[in-house]
């Protein structure tokens, strides 16, 4: 998504295209929020806009309040705004219990990915070239049937047959965890029952003979191991949700019209 230039943004709308919006009685000029756009690409002028005006009012609000608590002699202005909300804000670190807590009623976010050992031999033919991938569709029906009577073979057809590295070792996989295959085939591969499939996986590699060798499920990690990655994400969260609630307020007080800050 790419920044949308100032001069399409003054030449594609007129200040009153959007809502005035005021912080009481102080007007936040529409050339001010313009030139803002720069620093918030959106997929459309409304878009860009919306972003703008929320970040120069959230600056505006913080920077009234920091001089309200004499906090406004910080040279840089980040360093401004982070002793304020050191000072305005007290968030408490989670505690161990709430930490427990969260791994117990969230076990879905600390259960390791499930792994498939299997064993495939790959009938190569290009997504577009119809008359291999038919030839190579009839090859692998010939191969399964073969298979389904002397399984033993595997070996040895992967060896002659398959385009892929594997069939050096049989057509050994190894343990595939999911994200490390194309989707067509780790779809089906995860699904299957061990032993041979009795049919051919198809993908935008070709015809695949699979034999599934085992299945290993996911575990739920053990609270130790993730202990520090809890406490570090309640942390932030709650960091963020004390952060919206402050600035809401301080919207509220000053009566900010013309833009919300949800």
């Amino acid at each position: 998504m790419h920044s949308i230039p100032i001069a399409d943004i003054t030449q594609g709308f007129q200040p009153d295209d959007f809502p005035t919006v005021r912080i009481g009685e102080e007007l936040i000029p529409a050339e001010s929020i313009a030139r803002e756009m720069q620093q918030h690409p959106g997929a459309s002028l409304e878009e860009a806009w919306e972003a703008a005006a929320r970040s120069l009012v959230v600056r505006h609000l913080m920077q009234r309040r920091a001089a309200e608590l004499a906090l406004d002699n910080e040279a840089d202005e980040q360093a401004q705004l982070a002793s304020l909300l050191d000072r305005e804000l007290q968030i408490e670190p989670p505690d161990e219990a709430t930490c427990r807590r969260y791994h117990q009623q969230n076990p879905e976010r600390f259960t390791s990915s499930p792994l498939v050992a299997a064993r495939h031999i790959l009938l190569a033919a290009a997504p577009d070239d119809i008359t291999t991938r038919d030839q190579q569709r009839d090859l692998g029906l010939a191969l399964l049937q073969q298979l389904q009577t002397a399984p033993d073979t595997f070996d040895e057809l992967a060896l002659r047959h398959s385009a892929c590295e594997s069939r050096l070792q049989g057509g050994q996989l190894g343990q595939i965890s999911k994200g490390q295959t194309v989707a067509e085939f780790e779809q089906q591969v995860f699904n299957l029952p061990e032993g041979l499939h009795s049919q051919l996986i198809e993908s935008r590699y070709g015809y695949h003979l699979v034999i599934i060798d085992q299945h290993v499920n996911g575990e739920l990690l053990p609270y130790e191991a993730v202990a520090e990655r809890i406490k570090n994400y309640l942390s932030e969260k709650a960091t963020r949700t004390a952060i919206h609630d402050y600035l809401h307020r301080l919207a509220e007080q000053a009566e900010v019209t013309g833009i919300t800050l949800n």
